[in-house]
């Protein structure tokens, strides 16, 4: 799986997300190996895609068609100033993945200085999490080669979400634990309003 994560400056929420849903609706369905994406506006403004493709190639082959580029101009129109890109080609879904299910989502992004640990770790059977976090229903992750990652965790409810941050991880949970402590540079973007796409 391959992911890119678009953001920008935002400067009309409504408007964004009426092209993201236009896009779902004309441009989705002919997009060859895409397969969804989750999307939001963090209250400040920040604007975020996390869109998975099968592969990178995919989402080249989309980038450069026409229509896609014509709808692109008008997306410019919703963000101030520069759109950052982030193509990962090191992604997975962990738990139940992206879901539409989800009232809030989080976004984690930062630097690890030991992806492959990271990985390995994030690969292993979740039962474990899933038990000690009922709160966290899935998500994704992508790492970039120098160790950037984009971390998106979907929760029923933002209420959840904060009670479950309370509670201790379990001793079995140790080498999740550790491998997030070698994290740096750690910012989290807060969709209280997140949507999301799946192909078809």
């Amino acid at each position: 799986m391959f992911i890119q994560v678009i953001q920008g400056r935002c400067n009309d929420p409504g408007r964004l997300r009426q092209l993201t849903e236009e896009w779902t609706e004309t441009l989705g369905p002919s997009a060859e190996g895409w397969l969804g994406g989750t999307y939001g506006v963090t209250d400040d403004g920040e604007a975020v895609a996390v869109v998975r493709f099968e592969s990178r190639e995919a989402a080249e082959r989309n980038s450069a068609r026409p229509e896609q580029g014509e709808w692109w101009q008008r997306m410019q129109g919703c963000i101030d100033g520069e759109v950052s890109v982030h193509d990962c080609d090191d992604a997975m879904l962990f738990l139940d993945g992206g879901s539409d299910d989800a009232g809030f989502v989080q976004v984690i992004q930062g630097r690890i200085d030991d992806p492959e640990r990271l990985r390995h770790v994030m690969e292993r059977p979740m039962d474990a999490l899933h038990e000690a976090r009922p709160d966290i229903i899935g998500g994704t992750l992508a790492i970039e080669p120098d160790g950037w990652f984009v971390e998106t965790v979907c929760f029923r409810t933002e209420e959840e979400a904060r009670a479950g941050e309370q509670q201790d991880l379990p001793p079995e949970l140790g080498d999740f634990a550790e491998a997030m402590a070698h994290v740096r540079d750690t910012r989290y973007l807060d969709l209280h309003r997140p949507w999301f796409a799946s192909a078809r």
